[in-house]
């Protein structure tokens, strides 16, 4: 079993940018695709982001696009969140999510298989 774990969150004022980082205990992401989702209090989880296994296809949620990007680093096991231009609207935790590999993005949370613990992320006015 694949349990990855988030790390990289922090408070910052609106503008700012925090990157968010997921690597794996027990295995290895390099085989699936991820997803980076978000909870805000009171709120629905939702997709933030989400990439392919080979690194070949991205996609984003409305909201983050063109400020978010989402990569990946094979070699070192890990994915990346780099969160630019953050405003008070992204405050929630955020969570990283194992998907089985395909050529395609899931945003649904039920094609997500394994699932962090979050880290929280506070974006200040």
């Amino acid at each position: 079993q694949v349990q990855p774990v988030e790390s990289g969150g922090g408070s910052v004022q609106a503008g700012g940018s925090l990157r968010l980082s997921c690597a794996a205990s027990g295995g290895t992401l390099s085989s699936y695709n991820m997803g980076w989702f978000r909870q805000a209090p009171e709120k629905e989880r939702e997709f933030v982001a989400g990439i392919t296994w080979g690194g070949g296809m991205a996609d984003y949620a409305d909201s983050v696009k063109g400020r978010f990007i989402i990569s990946r680093d094979n070699a070192k096991k890990t994915v990346y969140l780099q969160m630019n231009s953050l405003k008070p609207e992204d405050t929630a935790v955020y969570y990283c999510a194992v998907a089985p590999p395909s050529t395609s993005v899931a945003r649904r949370e039920n094609g997500y298989r394994y699932w962090g613990q979050g880290t929280q992320v506070t974006v200040s006015s």
